[in-house]
C-alpha cells in the first residue's frame, strides 16, 4: 500500500501529532524548502501549518474559507516536506497534504471580503503591506497551538509580519492605542507556550537580515534568522555562532533562554554572545543596550517577568574555528563520575564545547527511526552500560588532553563505525567480541589497539545498513546523505543541531530546565526526584544534558518528560507532576540559594550570564 494513501482518520493523527518543531521552514536537508512559504511566510503555508489547519477543519474547529482552499491549493505535494518531516519524527506530511486538498474540495467558501473589512485589519496593513497581516481563520488557527501540555488553545485576532523595526514601532503604537495584547514570535519553536495570544501574533519570520563586520568579528542579525541559517553564513565565512537548535530564532532563543547550547562552556549564555541589541518598548520607543538611558536588560531578577520590548535587531559575536577539530564520546556507568569528568575538562578550559548525554538523547539523535532508538538505548544502557556519555569538542590538542586523562572514548572515526552500524551494535557475536576483549576496567576495549578496525569489520558499517529500516522511498536520499561525513561529524552536529528535534520522535518532549552548580550530589538529588514523580504518574523520562557553564563552577541541566501531546489522559497526570516538579525546583532553590529556573528567564534571557548565575 502506498505509504501515502492513508484514510481520513488515520491523517486527522497524523496531523494532531504534528510536534510544530519548524524543521520544515529550514533547508537543513539540501532539498529546498517549501515554495508557498518560502514567498508568504505565515505559517499557514508551512508544511507544519498546513498540518494544523487540517486538523482544524477535519474537527469542524473553523470552516473552509477562501484562504484555506489558497493554502490548499498553494501545496505542490513536491514531497519536500516528508525528507524533511521523515529525517525528525517519521512522519509523511505528503498524506496530510492530500487530505487536505481532498477536504477543500466541494466545500463552500465565503467572500473573504467579510473578514477584510475590518477596519483595524485595514490599519494594520497599512503598515506592513497588505500581503502580510490577517485575520482568516485558515491563517490565525494554525497559530493557536503548542505541543507543550501546559499550554491551551488560544486562537489569536490577527497575525502580523512587520519587516522593519519600524513597522514593529508603528504596530505597538497601533496597538496600545486599540488595547491589543500582543505576543511575539520568532520561529514558534519554544514547545513551552510562550508565543500563544488572544490579541495580535507579531510574526518575525520576514526578518532575516544578516550583516557580518568580520574585522570585529560580530554579525547583526534580524529576530527571523534561525540558527541553522546564521551557523550556514558564519561557517562558510571560518567561523562558528553559539546558537540553540537549527529552527530556532536566534533572538529569540536568547530572549527566552539565553541559549542553550554544549559550546556555551566555552562562549557562555545570555548576554555573553551578545554585543548590542535593539528594541522597541511597548510604546513604540527604539534603545539600544549601548543606549545610556536604556532600560537595565542586563538585570536578572528570581520573579516571572511579562514581555515589556521587542527585539528587532541583534549583534552576535563571532568565534574562531580551526581546521583540526573534532569531537570523542567518553562513557561512564554512573552520573557521579560523568560529572567528574566533566568538571575537570571545564575547569582545565578543555575543549569548545562539553556535554553529559542521556542514553535516551544519544540514541535518539543518532538513530534514523524510533524503532532503532528503542534497540540503541537498550544496547547502550543494559547491554554496553553506558549510561551516560560525555561529549568533548576541541581540537587535536584539546583532545590529545582528554586522551591524557587515561578515560576509554570513542573519537570520531570509532563513532561513525558505531552509527553507521547501529543495527549490528545488539547482535550476539558483537557483544561477545567486547567480552572476550574487555578487562577489569569499564569499556577497557575502547584502549585496545586497532579496536575501531576490529569494530569496522564486525559491524558492517554503511548508509545502507543504517538505513534499511527507513521507508524504501527515502531510502536512497537518506544513503547520499549519510554517505557524507556532515550527519556522523560530532562537531558538525552540535554546531547546527539538525538531530536534537528526534528527542521529540516518539511522543513530545517536555524539558525541565535548570541552572545549578556542578555538583554530583545536588544533581543526583534532582535526577532522583524528578524521576520519581514522573514514576508515580505513568511518565516516560530520561536524563537529557547536563553542560558546564563558568569554568565548570554552574551547569546547564535538562531533564526531560515524555507526553503524548493529543491525549487528554496524559496531559492531565502531566499538568499534576509539573506542579510537582515546580515545588520540588523552589524547595531546593530556597535551601541551597544557587538554584535557578528557566521559568524566571523567560523575557530576561539577555541578562548578564553572571547576573543570572549568582545575584
Amino acid at each position: 500500500m502506498d505509504c501515502l494513501e492513508v484514510s481520513a482518520e488515520q491523517a486527522l493523527q497524523m496531523a494532531k501529532g504534528c510536534r510544530q518543531y519548524a524543521m520544515c521552514k529550514i533547508d537543513f536537508l539540501g532539498t529546498g524548502i517549501c515554495e508557498s512559504g518560502a514567498d508568504r511566510r505565515f505559517v499557514a503555508y508551512y508544511p507544519q501549518g498546513r498540518m494544523l489547519l487540517y486538523a482544524a477543519l477535519a474537527e469542524g474547529k473553523i470552516p473552509v474559507t477562501a484562504r484555506a482552499k489558497e493554502i490548499a491549493d498553494g501545496c505542490t505535494l513536491c514531497g519536500k516536506c516528508d525528507y524533511q518531516c521523515y529525517f525528525v519524527t517519521g512522519m509523511r506530511p505528503t498524506a496530510v497534504m492530500r487530505a487536505l486538498k481532498r477536504f477543500v474540495v466541494g466545500h463552500p467558501q465565503p467572500d473573504r471580503a467579510a473578514s477584510d473589512a475590518d477596519p483595524l485589519l485595514a490599519e494594520i496593513r497599512a503598515i506592513v503591506g497588505s500581503r502580510w497581516a490577517d485575520s482568516d481563520p485558515a491563517v490565525t488557527v494554525t497559530y493557536s497551538t503548542d505541543p507543550c501540555p501546559l499550554a491551551d488553545q488560544r486562537i489569536p485576532r490577527y497575525v502580523v509580519l512587520p519587516e522593519s523595526a519600524e513597522q514593529v514601532a508603528a504596530l505597538l503604537a497601533l496597538f496600545r492605542e486599540h488595547g491589543i495584547a500582543w505576543t511575539v514570535r520568532g520561529n514558534g519553536t519554544n514547545i513551552l507556550g510562550f508565543a500563544l495570544g488572544d490579541g495580535a501574533i507579531i510574526d518575525m519570520n520576514r526578518m532575516k537580515r544578516i550583516e557580518f563586520d568580520e574585522k570585529n568579528w560580530t554579525a547583526r542579525i534580524g529576530p527571523g534568522v534561525t540558527a541553522f541559517e546564521l551557523q550556514s553564513e558564519a561557517v562558510r565565512r571560518g567561523y562558528r555562532v553559539c546558537v540553540a537548535e537549527g529552527a530556532a530564532s536566534v533572538i529569540s532563543s536568547i530572549m527566552t533562554s539565553g541559549i542553550l547550547s554544549l559550546l556555551s562552556t566555552a562562549y557562555g549564555t545570555c548576554a555573553s554572545n551578545v554585543v548590542d541589541a535593539e528594541f522597541v518598548s511597548r510604546e513604540g520607543r527604539r534603545f539600544s543596550l549601548n543606549d545610556k538611558e536604556a532600560p537595565n536588560l542586563f538585570a536578572f531578577q528570581m520573579t516571572d517577568q511579562e514581555s515589556r520590548f521587542v527585539c528587532t535587531s541583534a549583534t552576535i559575536k563571532l568565534h574562531p574555528r580551526s581546521d583540526d577539530e573534532a569531537g570523542v564520546l567518553v562513557p561512564f556507568q554512573g552520573l557521579d563520575d560523568a560529572v567528574a569528568f566533566a568538571r575537570d575538562c571545564a575547569v582545565r578550559r578543555i575543549g569548545f564545547g562539553i556535554g553529559i548525554l542521556g542514553a535516551e538523547y544519544v540514541s535518539s539523535f543518532i538513530s534514523p527511526t524510533q524503532a532503532q532508538a528503542v534497540t540503541v538505548k537498550e544496547t547502550l544502557s543494559t547491554k554496553l552500560g553506558m549510561e551516560y556519555l560525555v561529549v568533548v569538542l576541541g581540537d587535536r590538542h584539546a583532545l590529545r588532553s582528554v586522551a591524557d586523562m587515561g578515560r576509554p572514548l570513542i573519537d570520531q572515526k570509532l563513532f561513525r563505525t558505531l552509527n553507521l552500524g547501529l543495527n549490528a551494535l545488539g547482535a550476539a557475536e558483537w557483544l561477545e567480541l567486547l567480552t572476550e576483549v574487555s578487562q577489569e576496567e569499564p569499556f577497557s576495549y575502547l584502549k585496545i589497539q586497532g579496536f575501531s578496525e576490529l569494530a569496522e569489520t564486525a559491524l558492517g558499517p554503511s548508509p545502507e545498513a543504517l538505513l534499511k529500516e527507513v521507508d524504501p522511498d527515502l531510502r536512497s536520499f537518506y544513503a547520499e546523505l549519510y554517505a557524507g561525513s556532515e550527519m556522523t561529524d560530532l562537531v558538525w552536529l552540535n554546531m547546527f543541531r539538525v538531530t536534537s528535534s528526534r528527542i521529540g520522535r516518539e511522543k513530545h518532549f517536555f524539558p525541565i530546565l535548570v541552572y545549578l552548580p556542578l555538583e554530583a550530589e545536588l544533581l543526583g538529588v534532582l535526577v532522583r526526584e524528578f524521576a520519581a514523580i514522573a514514576a508515580k504518574h505513568g511518565i516516560k523520562h530520561d536524563l537529557g544534558f547536563i553542560t558546564p557553564v563558568d569554568d565548570g563552577k554552574r551547569c546547564m541541566f535538562e531533564y526531560d518528560y515524555f507526553v503524548d501531546h493529543t491525549d487528554p489522559a496524559q496531559i492531565a497526570d502531566f499538568r499534576v507532576a509539573a506542579g510537582e516538579v515546580g515545588a520540588v525546583i523552589e524547595k531546593y532553590a530556597a535551601k541551597t540559594g544557587t538554584i535557578r529556573w528557566l521559568r524566571y528567564l523567560l523575557h530576561q534571557g539577555v541578562c548578564r550570564m553572571e547576573n543570572l548565575l549568582y545575584c
